[in-house]
């Protein structure tokens, strides 16, 4: 098991204390940010939606050009091996590839192309958000001023990092953000709508992350009977929303009850909120079964 100081981490084909991990200055995830990420949810150490996760993985290491390091069943091996030496049941999984170290600085790709640096580590699952679902969070919102390919889960994250810290800076839990007067996503959560009793989403494009809980949420509307769309939606809209709700790994659903210190609907977490979170928490036990 990991010293709970000095956890054991998976680097390049090794299981190492964190403390003794090293990359080369020239590893193109330091120098560019030339890489995509996952994280994904470990309940009880069972991996929550792993299937897509590495769909989601794999699709960004082919777009951007990186040749993918394992198989499927090779990486759940690997992910496996670094959960099972962690002292908490509970986890959230960040694994990480890029482009790999080099032998001098150049913006183009290696060429021969040279191994991916591979990284997996392992947090104890995060409680920050269980003592405010009750009564809701404040975002604030933010013009997106970030790259055009927001589709890719990559490294390079210095836009979301920046939305992030203008949550923090007004006492915020999220930055909301718009594009041209239309929602996109939150510094790292997809942002969902209700007016009416439908559930509505910004479009599955290159102006957001689709993440994993999008479709889990979609999944869970149908199961229950919750009219869904995907479209775009105004700032407007947002601020007249009856209910607005952030979705990601660590937040799973989260209601939103105020934006720019204004307040939404009934400015307390709303009754499709309530029967959404409640289907996600069945699916979880349904994996513990």
């Amino acid at each position: 098991m990991n010293n709970a100081t000095d956890p054991l981490i998976y680097l390049n084909g090794c299981l190492t204390p964190r403390s003794e991990a090293k990359i080369s200055v020239l590893d193109r995830g330091f120098l560019f940010g030339d890489g995509v990420y996952e994280v994904v949810p470990v309940y009880q150490r069972r991996l929550f939606r792993s299937d897509q996760h590495l769909a989601r993985l794999f699709r960004g290491l082919s777009e951007l050009r990186i040749a993918n390091p394992h198989s499927k069943e090779e990486w759940l091996a690997l992910i496996a091996q670094v959960v099972a030496v962690q002292e908490f049941d509970d986890q959230l999984i960040y694994l990480q590839v890029t482009r790999g170290a080099t032998s001098k600085r150049s913006h183009t790709f290696p060429n021969p192309p040279v191994p991916p640096t591979v990284f997996i580590m392992s947090s104890p699952w995060p409680t920050t958000f269980d003592a405010v679902r009750a009564q809701g969070v404040a975002c604030v919102s933010l013009e997106d001023q970030r790259w055009l390919r927001c589709d890719l889960k990559t490294i390079s994250l210095l836009g979301n990092v920046l939305a992030a810290q203008h949550a923090e800076d007004h006492d915020a839990v999220e930055s909301i953000q718009f594009r041209d007067g239309y929602l996109t996503e939150g510094s790292a959560t997809n942002v969902w709508i209700v007016k009416n009793g439908m559930l509505s989403g910004p479009n599955k494009d290159h102006l957001i992350l689709e993440g994993i809980r999008y479709g889990l949420i979609e999944e869970l509307c149908h199961a229950n009977a919750i009219p869904c769309e995907t479209r775009k939606i105004s700032r407007e809209e947002v601020f007249a929303a009856d209910e607005i709700m952030i979705s990601s790994a660590t937040k799973e659903i989260l209601p939103v009850v105020s934006v720019d210190g204004q307040v939404i609907g009934e400015g307390k977490p709303g009754a499709l909120y309530a029967k959404l979170f409640a289907a996600y928490q069945r699916v979880k036990a349904d994996l513990l079964k």
